[in-house]
């Protein structure tokens, strides 16, 4: 009987998010392929040292039980290496004890095309023009930035942040606020404070890890001291009165967020220097190069704020 991938959260993850590959990628940049493989066969047995999206993989795959029927998160590798060049990336989630399985090696290609064949909700890589591309062809995927962020390993709780407009929803709102004045955007989302926005980039992402909360909920409803392991929070530019919108739209989606932030201009690294999520998604570069140090950062390309 085939695996029924379409029945899981499917997060994609390129090695360049997973581990830190800085080191070997110098090596093809400069020297160039071949010396590129004769290096990783050299440290097949090296560990490579965690990435950006560590935390955030980790964490998902920590929420799956020990029961085949209580698995619903699965994480797929997709890779420029091919399966040779690969094995030390392999190797090394052995070593962390990831459970990851399954894998597409594509050898320099692009390997987010094969996401929808992963039934993949999300794609992260440290490499910007795969990223872009997915983005231009419609598919949820953004780039890790460098980080400066201490992980705690031996926290179970798993915090995810997201900008609102350009991420979660569509940029119909942002292109108001492009167009003209913060009181000309306040009265816009004022006048539609009942209507839903439509869905953005990380739709799909969101509902997956709302549904993995639900369960986490459910848990801690019966089972005596349950503490959920998912905390779900936005970011957001917006401020009152344009607020609302943003509650609406989540009612109507039937998503229930545990913080949301109307910072109104002020600077996003103050609160997510005290929410300390181990993952923080926003369209805006500006914004993500202001926090990628303190906290594992992703831009996604999406939308106006990106033309």
């Amino acid at each position: 009987m085939p695996y029924q991938i379409e029945e899981k959260f499917v997060v994609a993850v390129a090695s360049s998010a997973l581990f830190d590959l800085s080191e070997s990628d110098q090596i093809f940049l400069e020297r160039g392929e071949e010396e590129y493989r004769k290096y990783q066969r050299e440290n097949e047995s090296k560990t490579l040292q965690t990435g950006v999206a560590y935390p955030l993989i980790r964490r998902l795959l920590d929420l799956n039980g020990n029961q085949l029927d209580d698995q619903p998160v699965e994480v797929v590798l997709l890779s420029r290496n091919d399966p040779d060049t690969g094995l030390r990336v392999f190797k090394s989630i052995e070593h962390y004890h990831l459970p990851i399985s399954r894998a597409a090696f594509v050898k320099g290609s692009n390997p987010f095309i094969y996401m929808d064949a992963f039934n993949a909700s999300l794609f992260l890589s440290a490499n910007p023009e795969d990223v872009l591309q997915a983005v231009q062809r419609g598919l949820p995927a953004g780039q890790v930035f460098p980080t400066e962020f201490i992980d705690n390993d031996e926290e179970e709780e798993l915090r995810i942040a997201f900008d609102f407009d350009g991420i979660l929803a569509d940029d119909s709102a942002e292109a108001v606020y492009q167009e003209g004045a913060i009181e000309l955007f306040h009265k816009h989302e004022k006048q539609k404070k009942e209507e839903a926005l439509p869905p953005g980039p990380l739709m799909k992402f969101l509902k997956g890890v709302s549904t993995l909360q639900k369960i986490e909920l459910d848990k801690k409803e019966s089972i005596d001291n349950y503490k959920s392991r998912i905390r779900i929070g936005i970011v957001t530019a917006r401020n009152a009165p344009a607020h609302e919108r943003v509650i609406s739209t989540l009612r109507k989606w039937g998503i229930q967020v545990d913080e949301a932030f109307f910072l109104g201009g002020i600077n996003k690294e103050r609160v997510l220097k005290v929410f300390k999520p181990h993952i923080f998604f926003d369209d805006q570069l500006g914004h993500i190069e202001g926090v990628a140090k303190i906290t594992p950062s992703v831009h996604v390309p999406f939308g106006v704020a990106n033309r």
